[in-house]
């Protein structure tokens, strides 16, 4: 196989070092001083060990030092996802215009669909009811009754104070809110749960966790951490804990759209779509025994906004849950709509916020960076745009299926014409 012909020698060598195994990858960066030319170097090696072309993946374009050290490693390129545009949303009386990044057909036009109805009715309303990111690391004991000592210790009122001291010295926007305990046999789990600013505040909950472990074992020396997650959390992993007792931000939306509205827009009626919500969202919801799955596909939109803003994707998953909840108000004329959704993640600083498409987006939303006033309120914001986002799917997706429309519009704009034999290789 002949070389690259944006390749030199230099790179030459280098390509021909990692494919014998002589030099790691993962070291070009720092060998080569230049993000760019170590993906470069990469790819060429990694299509000469398999065999396998990467022509259709793009690599120019895009800053590899601004990804370095934090957000991804060993690039060689990187994946477009087109960017929607949904709204105007009007959410609490100040408009959004709402960037969904996806590749799923009609998701775009339904949620514009749903924002449309709520602007013709007045637009929607939302409460941030709790705040607060968790950690909870496991711990061990010779056995339960000494486990049980530590619990009965850390939940003592008495002692809160000293340990928000210790755990808050980790940052200047950390603040100890709580902690929850559960024993099992000899091994104990502390959910922690902490303020954490505009940041999502993984890393953040993370360091005060770290310190209080610590500060513990001076008093409890016989205690074997077992590691600074116990599962307890629950990060990434749908969980009873974060669907009651709520992670990241706790937020509820609500509109009531009108008669009118609900049969000129979205093509159905009040009766159908709260006897639909019922026998679909709740009661086929429990019949599938669903956790925090009480609701169409907030999935959906919590996942293609959360692309757009650069949030961690995989946090859709306990972000998603939600209980989209209608009925019949002002006389049984108009519907009243709500999500509830108790562990919505996000920030709007850290991570891939930082990335310039990703801060394109969260500004379009007036939410970049860190908030000018009191701590948090631009990720507070942002979770309630994403609420309100997914109340405006739950409210068209319900409406088309009612109506008998899902089926019709996913042909017509969710169904690829191309000849895909063709473009197999």
């Amino acid at each position: 196989m002949g070389s690259h012909p944006d390749l030199s020698s230099d790179d030459e060598d280098l390509i021909r070092s990692v494919v014998d195994g002589s030099l790691p990858s993962y070291t070009l960066e720092s060998r080569l001083g230049d993000c760019r030319r170590a993906a470069g170097v990469r790819r060429e090696a990694l299509r000469r060990i398999t065999g396998r072309s990467l022509d259709g993946l793009p690599i120019d374009g895009f800053d590899y030092a601004s990804i370095l050290g934090q957000c991804c490693e060993l690039p060689v390129g990187y994946v477009q996802i087109p960017v929607g545009v949904a709204g105007p949303l009007v959410l609490d009386g100040t408009e959004y215009y709402v960037p969904m990044a996806t590749t799923e057909g009609c998701l775009v036009a339904s949620t514009n669909r749903g924002f449309k109805a709520i602007l013709a009715s007045g637009g929607a309303e939302s409460v941030v009811l709790k705040d607060g990111m968790t950690r909870a690391p496991a711990v061990r004991f010779g056995s339960a009754k000494k486990a049980a000592r530590l619990k009965f210790f850390v939940e003592d009122p008495i002692n809160f104070d000293t340990l928000s001291v210790v755990f808050n010295r980790s940052s200047r926007f950390a603040r100890l809110q709580g902690i929850q305990c559960a024993l099992a046999g000899k091994n104990l789990y502390m959910r922690f749960s902490c303020s954490t600013g505009d940041a999502m505040g993984m890393n953040m909950v993370s360091k005060g966790v770290q310190n209080v472990l610590d500060f513990l074992q001076n008093d409890f020396p016989d205690m074997e951490i077992i590691s600074i997650s116990g599962n307890f959390c629950s990060d990434k992993k749908p969980a009873a804990v974060n669907w009651i007792e709520g992670r990241g931000k706790s937020v509820v939306c609500e509109a009531v759209i009108k008669e009118e509205v609900v049969k000129k827009v979205l093509k159905t009626t009040v009766p159908a779509l709260v006897e639909l919500n019922m026998l679909k969202n709740l009661t086929g919801s429990a019949v599938a025994g669903a956790l925090g799955g009480f609701n169409a596909h907030a999935s959906n939109i919590v996942t293609a906004v959360f692309i757009a803003t650069g949030q961690d994707p995989a946090q859709n998953v306990e972000s998603s849950h939600c209980i989209t909840m209608m009925e019949a108000v002002n006389d049984g004329k108009d519907l009243h709509i709500s999500v509830t959704m108790p562990s919505i993640e996000v920030g709007t600083v850290g991570g891939g916020t930082q990335l310039d498409s990703q801060a394109a987006c969260l500004n379009l939303l007036g939410v970049k960076g860190a908030s000018l006033g009191t701590p948090g309120d631009n990720s507070r914001l942002l979770s309630t745009i994403v609420a309100g986002s997914v109340l405006a799917g739950e409210l068209s997706l319900m409406s088309a299926l009612a109506a008998g429309q899902l089926v019709k519009s996913h042909m017509k704009y969710n169904r690829s014409s191309k000849d895909m034999s063709k473009s197999a290789s």
